[in-house]
């Protein structure tokens, strides 16, 4: 197959085991910034350029678009879409996924357990939003935000207005949410493929930390998950409609809670937690898939686990 990673950095870990692992198994692979890309938005004849020269056409596309360019990157993912290529994730799914309040609102339209969690406008709710949540400590953050950037934890109520007071200042979406105490900075990575848990690992913040990201010097363990805990994973990927989510669930006392799906999990924390080949499932999952523009029934995904 031809396959085309949509990435604006070539030499990221999850970039280079995607190529290598689909051209060890015999497929042509070109990575793409999608920011270099601009399109002819045509009824009759769409096209996509690439740095002078138009592309031609891909059996699939892998898109691993950061979250600071949701935006024209999702654009350039559904011209791929509208030129007939399989996307691993499709374009709607990463935008909705990307949109942490929407993406709430339908896991929470499902059942699935959340920390409770609070959203408003007017500064004159900030008493009753944080009471909302069960008061300090809480935590407040950007509805932008990533890799635990622009997540504060306010340990105290006159804290928790300053930080909401501040963000707001600043003209940013913020969400406020219950502090989970019992989860003790951990938290469970669940990697969905295909409607199954591959893999999962527990993350520990670091001393003195409460972001359990290991972009924020966090520390990955494999782990096994209870049957409820994948149960939940599998369910919110399908809500979301991702085939490839990595799931954040917290272990609370009344049991798991989703914090997170994110459309595009890095690789690297969870092939060298748990030693499986995470890259190989997923260019065997694209195979399955787009091979010859064929979508069959997805055939089990066997892991070590």
């Amino acid at each position: 197959m031809n396959i085309v990673i949509l990435s604006c950095d070539s030499t990221l870990y999850s970039c280079r085991r995607l190529r290598a692992v689909a051209e060890r198994r015999g497929h042509r692979v070109e990575v793409i910034d999608p920011l270099s890309c601009y399109m002819n938005i045509n009824p009759a004849a769409p096209t996509i350029h690439y740095r002078g020269r138009q592309l031609a056409c891909y059996d699939a596309v892998i898109p691993r678009i950061g979250s600071a360019i949701t935006f024209y990157g999702s654009a350039v993912l559904r011209q791929f879409e509208l030129l007939g290529c399989y996307s691993l994730n499709e374009s709607a799914a990463i935008t909705r996924a990307r949109d942490k309040l929407h993406s709430l609102q339908l896991l929470a339209r499902q059942g699935i357990d959340l920390p409770i969690t609070g959203f408003a406008h007017s500064p004159d709710d900030t008493g009753d939003l944080i009471e909302l949540v069960g008061g300090a400590p809480l935590v407040v953050k950007l509805v932008e935000g990533t890799q635990g950037i622009g997540v504060v934890l306010a340990e105290t109520r006159q804290a928790a207005e300053s930080v909401i007071d501040a963000f707001r200042g600043l003209k940013a979406h913020i969400l406020v949410q219950e502090y989970v105490r019992e989860a003790q900075g951990r938290d469970i990575r669940c990697l969905v493929i295909g409607g199954q848990v591959v893999a999962a690992i527990e993350r520990q913040a670091k001393a003195g930390e409460f972001r359990s990201n290991l972009h924020r010097g966090g520390t990955a363990r494999k782990v096994s998950i209870t049957a409820q805990e994948r149960t939940v994973a599998i369910k919110a990927a399908a809500t979301l409609g991702l085939d490839i989510a990595g799931v954040d669930i917290l272990r609370a006392d009344r049991g798991p809670l989703v914090m997170e799906v994110n459309a595009s999990p890095g690789l690297e924390g969870i092939e060298t937690a748990t030693g499986l080949d995470i890259a190989e499932m997923m260019i065997a999952y694209i195979e399955q898939r787009a091979a010859r523009g064929v979508y069959p029934e997805m055939a089990p995904i066997t892991s070590k686990k």
